[in-house]
């Protein structure tokens, strides 16, 4: 089980996140849903422990997030994290090295079912490319609990259904999935629950049958955040947002 206890996290100024406290539980496939500048993105950071919370407590099965947890949790960030010269195979090696729980015979099948070349070098992949090694690499590990931040922001249609295929394969083995999106209409289908932010507060959070109560998740999402903020500009979704 995933528990944050009254968690804040300030950035000098600003508070991305304000004295938030949910729990998910194991092999839920949960959305992490909110405007711009809601905090998912920190949240993430937060579980991950590449960032630590000003306040308040995170624990993964009763642990404290630190060494033990960050080998249990597998995270997608939206930004690439690669060096240009590498390519998707030197990619693949420093993973097998760097996690114990990483498959590299998993990985060379998922690069096979995202139609990518391990001869590729970083500096040739497209955006959606990079995304979907992205995607690979995360679900090629064994983790407890996989994250992924707007993995469908910036591919088109045909990756997108990959990805989402690839997320339904991860969530049937019983994993943990914290997914962050905008693209709500696409995911709806694929989780369990739903966690709804705004300007670092939490709005609601449980059982998506439950929270919807005969609503489709669009409509709840406008209904919480209003029209304006349910589709945002593709410029938009292409940044990465605390």
């Amino acid at each position: 089980m995933l528990t944050l206890q009254n968690v804040t996290k300030r950035y000098l100024r600003r508070t991305a996140l304000d004295d938030v406290s949910l729990s998910i539980d194991a092999g839920k496939t949960c959305l992490l849903l909110g405007p711009n500048g809601s905090g998912k993105t920190t949240m993430m950071k937060l579980i991950t422990g590449l960032a630590r919370p000003t306040s308040g407590e995170i624990t993964l099965d009763g642990q404290g997030i630190g060494p033990a947890t960050k080998a249990r949790v597998a995270y997608m960030p939206t930004e690439n994290y690669f060096y240009n010269w590498m390519t998707v195979r030197d990619i693949g090696k420093y993973y097998a090295d760097f996690f114990k729980d990483f498959d590299p015979a998993r990985f060379r099948r998922m690069l096979t079912d995202m139609e990518l070349d391990e001869a590729d070098r970083i500096r040739q992949l497209s955006s959606g490319m990079a995304a979907k090694l992205r995607l690979s690499l995360t679900l090629s590990r064994d983790a407890a609990l996989m994250m992924f931040d707007e993995p469908l922001n910036g591919v088109d249609i045909l990756t997108r259904t990959q990805t989402i295929d690839a997320i339904r394969a991860g969530r049937e083995s019983g994993r943990t999935m914290l997914i962050s999106t905008h693209l709500v209409d696409e995911l709806e289908d694929v989780v369990d629950c739903l966690v709804f932010l705004k300007q670092g507060h939490l709005v609601m959070a449980g059982d998506k049958n439950e929270i919807c109560a005969g609503r489709t998740l669009k409509d709840l999402y406008i209904e919480v955040y209003g029209h304006a903020s349910a589709e945002p500009h593709p410029e938009e979704e292409a940044k990465t947002y605390a």
